[in-house]
């Protein structure tokens, strides 16, 4: 894959392209809520379908020359219907949060009270936090985790749904690591009259795939972005029943959006092909596991994992009594060439741009075809550094340990340096 044209043309933005190729070559990037999509997926995001305005939905647009745009978004929606076991599908939101703002303004009104997991104890930004659009149009109310074991009680969220009688209960998570029980969220949200949104972008992928139970059977609306486990181009989907479809696309088109992102739609219809195939499901599997090897092996050296471990992609490590912050840890690790997030954990005494702790996940490193042997070498090197966050000859040995993992299991190979 060549660049040609923008070496010429803009040389500063090439050579931003050129040090990003590096930079996902080179370090061990165990953010949650990326990944590395596929060179097809690139190819089509990177297509002439960024030229094209296509307002209104495939059939009934609002432009003319939309004929290949129907065929691409169609696919897509018809990819995702398969994929999920959808009733209807829109694969138009640009982010997971206007998929969220589409499937809330379909039925709620401002003022209207919705019930989520709190942003602190690790659910969703878009599900009610005060700075963002949900906490300012809606009354907010939020459950969370408990604190000795780090895990929803059903419990509670029932008798907090009784006690505020939410319009809207929701459901997904951000910083969450154990199965989450949909079933039981949809029956309380049906016990006080709730619609039920399930948010599933981070762990599209292993529903899909069958590696967590769906939602889709339960909620009125599921919500999703298109990267993360899923592996596809930067976007939204929502998916709800029959009854809202309605509802929900004139929400995004014309209520929210303008012309949708057919590069990106197109991109996303390729994911969803990619997603159908044996080799996409025995990928979702390994990251589980990779995830659970690497969460034990950071107990083993003393790390504490919040909830004692995980089901999913990712972890959420409580940092309190390593005597380095989130930030810290960050920046840390960073130098010797592992990037994470800083992550508050439940209950944090420190702030957001601070945390007492790291969140991890495990796709990037299983794109890379790593698997458990090597998710032991990686916590034993976080564990080294972390252990030694204000040595720089640990960190640089441990940079050269890294950039040794990342050519044993090279990236992005074809791509131009």
């Amino acid at each position: 894959m060549r660049i040609v044209e923008l070496i010429k043309s803009d040389p500063e933005i090439y050579n931003a392209i050129m040090e990003e190729i590096r930079r996902e070559r080179d370090k061990i990037v165990l953010i949650a809520s990326e990944n590395y999509a596929s060179r097809a997926v690139l190819e089509a995001q990177g297509s002439v379908f960024t030229n094209k305005y296509a307002e209104g939905y495939p059939g009934k647009r609002y432009y003319g020359g939309c004929e290949y745009a129907d065929v691409v978004e169609s696919l897509a929606i018809d990819r995702a219907k398969e994929l999920f076991g959808a009733d209807h599908v829109n694969v138009q939101p640009h982010s997971g949060t206007q998929a969220n703002m589409a499937a809330y303004f379909s039925v709620l009104k401002p003022g209207d009270r919705i019930l989520g997991l709190s942003l602190s104890h690790g659910g969703h930004l878009s599900h009610g936090a005060q700075v963002n659009f949900s906490g300012m149009i809606y009354k907010t109310y939020f459950y969370g985790v408990e604190k000795k074991i780090g895990q929803i009680d059903y419990d509670k969220v029932r008798k907090l749904a009784k006690r505020h009688k939410p319009r809207m209960l929701l459901a997904g998570a951000s910083a969450y690591s154990r199965i989450i029980d949909f079933k039981t969220l949809s029956d309380i949200a049906k016990e006080v009259n709730a619609f039920f949104l399930a948010d599933i972008a981070h762990i599209a992928g292993l529903i899909a795939t069958g590696n967590h139970p769906s939602p889709v059977p339960y909620a009125d609306f599921v919500t999703t972005t298109t990267h993360k486990t899923l592996r596809g181009p930067r976007g939204g989907m929502i998916m709800c029943k029959t009854e809202y479809a309605k509802s929900v696309d004139k929400m995004v088109f014309p209520g929210l959006q303008g012309g949708p992102l057919m590069h990106v739609i197109a991109a996303k219809a390729v994911a969803f092909k990619e997603a159908m195939t044996p080799e996409f499901k025995h990928y979702q599997l390994q990251i589980i596991k990779n995830a659970k090897e690497l969460s034990e092996a950071l107990i083993a050296r003393g790390f504490k994992i919040i909830s004692g471990g995980t089901d999913t992609h990712l972890m959420l490590i409580d940092l309190t009594g390593k005597n380095i912050t989130g930030k810290d840890a960050e920046t840390a690790l960073d130098l010797a060439g592992i990037t994470v997030n800083k992550n508050s954990i439940p209950h944090d005494a420190l702030p957001a741009m601070i945390t007492s702790g790291i969140r991890i996940g495990t796709p990037i490193v299983t794109s890379r075809m790593m698997k458990e042997p090597e998710m032991v070498v990686i916590a034993d090197l976080i564990s080294k550094v972390l252990e030694n966050f204000q040595d720089r000859s640990v960190i640089g040995h441990v940079r050269d340990k890294v950039k040794a993992l990342c050519k044993k299991y090279p990236i992005y190979e074809d791509l131009e340096i």
